[in-house]
């Protein structure tokens, strides 16, 4: 009996722990973001200082 509760909780926590280890792939690995980022030229002095503030 003692042999059958020993695998119990030792299969228990082998599925705690690869749980855990799959959450943590999940959050690592990133993303992929396939949208286009558009930047748009300033076209006047006013647009170019204020982009310039940004880019600070």
């Amino acid at each position: 009996m003692e042999n059958f509760k020993l695998k119990l909780v030792l299969s228990l926590l082998a599925g705690v722990v690869f749980s855990f280890i799959f959450i943590i792939i999940a959050f690592a690995v990133p993303v992929k973001d396939n949208q286009n980022i558009v930047i748009v030229k300033p076209k006047g002095k006013l647009e170019q200082v204020s982009q310039s503030a940004k880019e600070r």
